[in-house]
């Protein structure tokens, strides 16, 4: 039996209800839709509505969102109350780097974001904005090797500025970007590739190793 949704949309503002339900679909997250003032369900745990419209939802537990900023850190937010953690145990980032790089965030196995960037600069900014963002006990990168030259050069770029505390492995990317379907293989995106690179155990970078050889 299919479990019924936790969280609810309750907004009318059209870019406001755009961007979480995408934002939701894109996590694989259920939930359901209502009018600001409707009948909440018993089941339903957490409320996404505007800072407008707050006042008009009767629930315990809402979550406003300013529909011009990045919806991915209220929907995080959510999934952490529907799953009754203030931190996760563990967070692992995976990277594929290539013309374009791929970026997957797992949280306990759960996806948390899959996104794409044209640029090596976006790409990291995005690995140290959910490091920060979501508390986890252990934080994890995995880092495709498959392009060795923009691997090596994202890894020493990020190894910079990176807590001593975060573990960076390298990875094989073997069968990391393609997928079988009845028996045919197709290629898949970029973070659909990081992914799979994301839930592949790699070898652990030394980080010793790599700051003696920057000097």
């Amino acid at each position: 039996m299919k479990s019924r949704p936790k969280i609810a949309v309750a907004t009318v503002s059209g870019k406001a209800y755009y961007k979480l339900v995408n934002e939701l679909k894109s996590k694989g997250i259920s939930f359901i839709s209502l009018v600001p003032g409707e009948p909440i369900p018993q089941s339903i745990e957490v409320v996404l509505t505007t800072d407008s419209e707050k006042s008009l939802i009767n629930h315990q537990q809402i979550i406003t969102y300013d529909p011009e900023t990045d919806p991915s850190n209220i929907v995080n937010n959510a999934l952490r109350i529907i799953m009754s953690k203030n931190f996760y145990e563990e967070l692992i980032i995976g990277v594929d780097p290539g013309k374009t790089f791929g970026i997957a965030v797992l949280a306990d196995g759960k996806i948390l974001r899959r996104e794409e960037f044209s640029n090596i600069e976006e790409a990291i900014d995005t690995v140290f904005v959910e490091l920060k963002r979501t508390p986890s006990k252990t934080q994890i990168i995995r880092i495709g090797k498959g392009v060795s030259n923009l691997a090596e050069e994202f890894t020493r770029r990020l190894e910079k500025s990176l807590p001593e505390n975060v573990v960076i492995e390298m990875v094989d990317e073997t069968g990391t970007s393609t997928l079988k379907n009845a028996g045919f293989k197709r290629k898949i995106s970029d973070a659909d590739s990081a992914i799979k690179i994301a839930s592949k155990k790699g070898e652990v970078r030394l980080r010793s190793v790599a700051d003696e050889t920057k000097c």
